[in-house]
């Protein structure tokens, strides 16, 4: 089912959204937001987020919101940098994985990702499974520092095509001028490789832009344009989230009890993610 919304976005030219939890207050927000749309979406958790929450409530938490809104979700194990991260998360019963081994010699990522692959398909075929190579700076956070992105940092054309073909993966995250994270600095977007590394991997492996938090709405039109399925936010959500919990707290510093603080907090998640939907051009897909 996921991969017939890949293979929409290349002929349609629209991306899925993928937006990253830690709680159920933010899933139910991402999840508000596709539903109030009609748009199919991937929500993840970095290996940070799956230890706070859990993986198996991670996967449980999604068949519940699934059947309570009745739209395609998608749960993805980000950035997982080990190999038996990627069996936990297999095994737990996600419905992808990013197999992240990007900051190893380009040999290694191929193995230990050609290996992730093979252990994810014996346990599930359906599950999709994404690589990455190049090398995207900074972190999920916001960065004061200015970042710059060097000529060696992208990924390049030429290795993307060895890396589906020797791994078999179905999705790529390839470093194409993106920073993860909100930087002092926009990020310089390289659309002509972006559409080099698409033309090099070809139709059926679907590329994904990580780092899209403080990307500007051109930014992801033409990222898109040249080949993008999907673009990760995270940074911005969670900027969303802790700027209108600070307030709240600052207006109602009685308040102690929990929903009522968090409402607020949710609801600025929401329109980010709202906004973000709108830019993709997802709205409608289901």
């Amino acid at each position: 089912m996921i991969k017939d919304y890949l293979k929409k976005t290349i002929s349609e030219k629209w991306a899925l959204g993928h937006f990253n939890f830690s709680e159920d207050d933010a899933l139910r927000a991402i999840i508000e937001a596709a539903a109030e749309f009609k748009t199919p979406v991937f929500v993840g958790t970095s290996e940070g987020e799956r230890k706070h929450i859990g993986l198996k409530q991670a996967v449980n938490l999604i068949k519940a919101f699934r059947e309570e809104f009745g739209i395609p979700i998608f749960l993805n194990a980000d950035h997982t940098k080990s190999f038996e991260g990627v069996v936990a998360a297999v095994d737990a019963g996600y419905d992808a994985i990013l197999a992240d081994f990007s900051a190893l010699p380009f040999e290694e990522n191929i193995k230990l990702t050609k290996q992730s692959v093979e252990y994810a398909k014996s346990k599930n075929p359906e599950i999709i499974v994404e690589g990455e190579l190049g090398y995207v700076r900074g972190e999920s956070k916001v960065q004061k520092e200015i970042i710059e992105i060097k000529t060696e940092d992208l990924t390049k054309p030429e290795e993307a095509g060895q890396f589906i073909k020797e791994t078999g993966v179905d999705m790529l995250a390839p470093a194409v001028g993106n920073i993860h994270g909100i930087a002092a600095n926009a990020p310089k977007l390289y659309f002509a490789r972006i559409a080099e590394i698409k033309k090099a991997v070809g139709d059926n492996i679907y590329l994904v832009l990580h780092g899209g938090s403080g990307m500007s709405e051109a930014d992801f039109k033409n990222s898109i344009d040249s080949g993008i399925s999907v673009v990760h936010i995270n940074t911005e959500i969670r900027v969303a989230f802790t700027e209108a919990l600070k307030e709240t707290i600052k207006e109602k510093p009685e308040e102690t009890t929990p929903y009522k603080i968090l409402t607020p907090s949710i609801e600025a998640m929401k329109k980010v993610i709202e906004e973000k939907l709108k830019i993709f051009e997802s709205i409608n897909k289901i």
